[in-house]
C-alpha cells in the first residue's frame, strides 16, 4: 500500500497544481482601468512572451506531438523542453509592463488552460514510470494521446483569442463577425491540413478504408451545412446577408448528401469541388462597406473558386496510381514526391504520372489553407485598421499568401517528420558515406544516390574503401 502511494506521488503534484494555480492566476483588470493604461505601448516583455509562446505553441509542442505519434525517442525531450518554455511564457504574460488590458477570453483560457498541461504532463511522467501495466496504463495511454491530439487546436484557439486582445478587436459590435470568420476560415485551413495529411501519409489508409476521399469530404461538408443553415439568422428581419449565409448552409447540406450517394461502392465524384466553386463564386461577389474589404473578399473568393476547379480536375483527369497495400512507397528523400527524377523506375511512364499527380494534389489543400487565411483577415475591424495604414489590396493579399506558403511548410514538414522519424524510419533513408580512392561518393543497398552520380574508376582498378567512423590503424 505504502509503495502504490510513493509511485503515485509524481501524478498527485501536477494535479494539486492544477487545482491551485487558476487560482493564484494573474487578475486581470476590467472597467477599472485608465485611459492611459489602454493606450500605452506594448513594452518588450510582453513582446517576449508573444514570442515564446507564438514558437512553442507553433513549433515545437506540434513537432513533440508527431514525434510522439512515431514514437520517437526524441518525444519525451522535445515536449519537456516545451513545458518549460511555456511555464517561462505564462510567466512573462504576468509579468509584463505598459499597456494593460481588461478580462478577456484570453485572459481566461490562459489561467483554465493550465489544467491541459500539468494533466498531460503529470500523464507522461505517470507513463513513463511503467507501472500499473495490466490496470489503469492503458487508460493513461489513450488519455495522454487524446489530449496531445488536442494540443494543437488549443494552441490555434488560444493564439487566436491572443491577436484579438493585442488588437482590441471583437467587442461586443463586431463579435458576430468576427466569430463566422474566424471559425469559417478556421474551417477551410483544417479541410486544406486533412487533405493534405491524406495526400502525404494517408493513401493506404483511405484505401484500406473503402471509402473514396470524397465520401469524407461530402459528410463534412452535409454535417456543416446543417449547423450553418440554422446558425445564421437570429430572429427579426432578414438581411441580405442572412439569406446569403444560410442558402449556403443549405447548398452545403444539399450537396453534400449528394456527394454521399455518388460516392458509394468507393465511386469518386466532383461534387464537393463544384460545391467549394459555387462557395467562392458567393464570396467573391459578396458586397462590402470598404473598396479594400470587397477586393479581399474577391480574392477569397477567387482562391476557393481555383481550389474547387483543382479538385475537379484531380477527380476526372488525374486518378491517383495506387500501390498494392503490401507495397508502402518509399518516403526518404532520394525516391519520393520530393525528387524531380526517381531512379531506376520500373516502368518510367508511371513513375512520370506518379510525381506529376502528387505534384498537382498539393494545389486544392495549399489553396484551401490560403482562402482560410484570407477569411480570417477579412473581418470590417481588421480591414478598416489595414486601410488606416494605407496599405492597399494588393499588398495585403500577397502578405496573407505568403503567411500561407509558411504555414503550408510546416504541415508538409510535420508530416514528413511522422513519415520519416521514430517506428517509420527507415534504414534505406540513411545512406551510407564511403571514401574512396578517386574521391568521395554516397552509396547505399539499391543505388549510389539519386542526387549525384557516383564518381568514376578506372577499369580493373582495385581501390580499398574506407567507411567513414572506422578506427584508423595508426
Amino acid at each position: 500500500m505504502a509503495r502504490d502511494l510513493f509511485l503515485w506521488t509524481p501524478l498527485l503534484f501536477p494535479l494539486l497544481f492544477t487545482w491551485i494555480v487558476p487560482v493564484l492566476a494573474h487578475e486581470h483588470h476590467g472597467a477599472d482601468l485608465t485611459e492611459e493604461q489602454l493606450s500605452a505601448p506594448v513594452d518588450a516583455v510582453l513582446w517576449i512572451h508573444i514570442a515564446l509562446q507564438a514558437i512553442v505553441w507553433g513549433l515545437i509542442f506540434p513537432v513533440g506531438m508527431v514525434l510522439g505519434l512515431a514514437r520517437s525517442k526524441w518525444h519525451v525531450p522535445v515536449q519537456s523542453l516545451a513545458f518549460a518554455l511555456t511555464f517561462g511564457g505564462i510567466i512573462l504574460g504576468h509579468a509584463h509592463g505598459g499597456r494593460q488590458f481588461p478580462s478577456s477570453v484570453h485572459s481566461h483560457i490562459g489561467s483554465w488552460i493550465l489544467v491541459p498541461i500539468f494533466a498531460q504532463l503529470g500523464l507522461g511522467i505517470y507513463l513513463k514510470l511503467h507501472i500499473h501495466e495490466r490496470t489503469l496504463r492503458p487508460y493513461a495511454v489513450r488519455a495522454h494521446g487524446i489530449l496531445g491530439r488536442v494540443w494543437p487546436i488549443l494552441g490555434w484557439v488560444q493564439g487566436l483569442f491572443g491577436v484579438i486582445t493585442l488588437r482590441g478587436f471583437c467587442g461586443e459590435v463586431g463579435a458576430g463577425q468576427c466569430a463566422a470568420h474566424y471559425i469559417m476560415g478556421s474551417a477551410f485551413i483544417g479541410y486544406g491540413i486533412i487533405m493534405a495529411l491524406l495526400l502525404v501519409v494517408g493513401d493506404n489508409w483511405v484505401r484500406s478504408s473503402g471509402r473514396s476521399p470524397e465520401w469524407w469530404d461530402s459528410w463534412v461538408i452535409m454535417v456543416w451545412g446543417i449547423v450553418n443553415t440554422f446558425t445564421e439568422h437570429h430572429g427579426g428581419e432578414w438581411s441580405v446577408k442572412d439569406m446569403q449565409h444560410t442558402v449556403l448552409g443549405i447548398l452545403w447540406w444539399a450537396g453534400g448528401a449528394l456527394g454521399i450517394f455518388l460516392s458509394r461502392n468507393n465511386q469518386r465524384n466532383v461534387v464537393p469541388g463544384v460545391i467549394i466553386i459555387l462557395t467562392g463564386w458567393a464570396m467573391s461577389d459578396h458586397a462590402q462597406a470598404l473598396m479594400l474589404s470587397t477586393k479581399v473578399h474577391s480574392m477569397f473568393g477567387y482562391s476557393l473558386m481555383l481550389a474547387g476547379l483543382a479538385r475537379v480536375l484531380e477527380v476526372c483527369f488525374i486518378p491517383l496510381l495506387s500501390l498494392p497495400l503490401s507495397e508502402t512507397p518509399p518516403s526518404d528523400d532520394n525516391d519520393s514526391e520530393h525528387t524531380l527524377t526517381p531512379s531506376a523506375p520500373k516502368d518510367a511512364g508511371v513513375a512520370t504520372k506518379t510525381n506529376a499527380t502528387r505534384a498537382f494534389r498539393h494545389l486544392p489543400p495549399f489553396l484551401l489553407v490560403a482562402s482560410g487565411l484570407l477569411f480570417m483577415s477579412a473581418t470590417d475591424e481588421e480591414l478598416e485598421a489595414v486601410d488606416e495604414e494605407g496599405m492597399d489590396h494588393v499588398t495585403y493579399v500577397l502578405s496573407m499568401y505568403s503567411i500561407a506558403f509558411l504555414f503550408y511548410l510546416l504541415t508538409l514538414f510535420l508530416l514528413h517528420l511522422y513519415s520519416t522519424s521514430g517506428r517509420n524510419a527507415s534504414p534505406a533513408q540513411q545512406p551510407s558515406v564511403v571514401f574512396a580512392t578517386e574521391g568521395i561518393e554516397l552509396s547505399d543497398s539499391t543505388d549510389a544516390s539519386k542526387w549525384y552520380a557516383p564518381l568514376s574508376r578506372e577499369e580493373g582498378r582495385s581501390a580499398a574503401v574506407h567507411v567513414l567512423g572506422e578506427d584508423e590503424d595508426d
